[in-house]
């Protein structure tokens, strides 16, 4: 595991898939991040690169060819990323292209993951490098999971959600093979709270596409404010856990799964970035204790 910290938060990376696996205040002893229990979910905070969800049949087409892609595409799980520089507060990984992955994305990239901690917010910050003389095709996000609760003698209903603003939120429903489909259902009705509740998550995640809100806190009605995660780069927002499980994924997409009624061309795939040759391009989110 690599660390970063100052006087106020101490931040444990693992290396596989480069999650964000711990974020442990100084002062109260407490652990933020999920601590991936394999019994019920096995990850940290999964880095969702060069798909978010999951793609129909498992492939994706470009140029008349099939790829495969493994749900949330091959940076989750991936051994080999490799540190470019670090300091006490911050540290980037860097993948490149390569034979094997050329196999299933045929193109040449670079891609970074910065994670800079600066008082008591820790930065995720994306780059995406093109090599390639074509265009390149990808979506970027993050997945990271906190505990819910957080505190002893507190439930999974003492939490909730509150965004920075007031809102009409409808969640895109998904299909029972993961796809999304045009479907939604109200969450709130210009209001900023979502109630966390044993049963919330029954059908899967909550999707919403071009979120109005840029920030979204974790709040105990015991405790107040708990952590906040802002998101102003990206456009979608996934809120999710397993059922009854005791945490809560707080998730910026830039991007989204596959749609049901997709025809799997990559090019025009929903929420797809298409960026030029020798271009790079820059999202992050931030996450901060309170």
């Amino acid at each position: 595991m690599y660390t970063l910290k100052n006087d106020q938060l101490e931040v444990g990376i693992q290396h596989n898939g480069v999650e964000l696996c711990s974020i442990k205040n100084l002062e109260n002893k407490k652990e933020y991040m999920w601590q991936a229990d394999p019994e019920i979910w096995g990850s940290h905070a999964p880095n969702l690169f060069p798909v978010i969800g999951v793609l129909k049949d498992g492939k994706y087409k470009f140029q008349g060819s099939f790829y495969d892609m493994p749900k949330h595409g091959f940076v989750r799980n991936n051994d080999n990323l490799e540190v470019k520089n670090q300091t006490e507060t911050s540290i980037t990984f860097i993948l490149k292209s390569s034979e094997a992955l050329v196999k299933i994305y045929p193109f040449k990239f670079e891609f970074e993951l910065t994670f800079t901690l600066n008082g008591k917010t820790i930065e995720v910050h994306h780059l995406v490098k093109n090599l390639d003389n074509q265009k390149i095709y990808f979506q970027v996000g993050g997945h990271p999971a906190f505990n819910a609760p957080l505190f002893e003698n507190e439930t999974y209903e003492d939490y909730y959600l509150e965004f920075d603003q007031n809102q009409n939120l409808e969640s895109y429903i998904l299909g029972d093979s993961g796809l999304v489909s045009d479907q939604t259902k109200t969450i709130t009705k210009n209001d900023n709270k979502i109630q966390l509740t044993k049963d919330i998550f029954n059908e899967d995640a909550l999707i919403f596409k071009n979120i109005a809100s840029k920030k979204v806190s974790l709040k105990s009605t015991n405790h107040g404010e708990i952590l906040s995660v802002s998101y102003s780069d990206f456009k979608n927002l996934g809120v999710w856990a397993k059922p009854g499980a005791p945490y809560v994924c707080i998730e910026p997409w830039l991007g989204i799964a596959d749609v049901e009624g997709t025809d799997q061309n990559i090019e025009t795939k929903e929420g797809i970035i298409a960026l030029a040759a020798e271009k790079e391009f820059n999202a992050s989110y931030k996450i901060s204790i309170a």
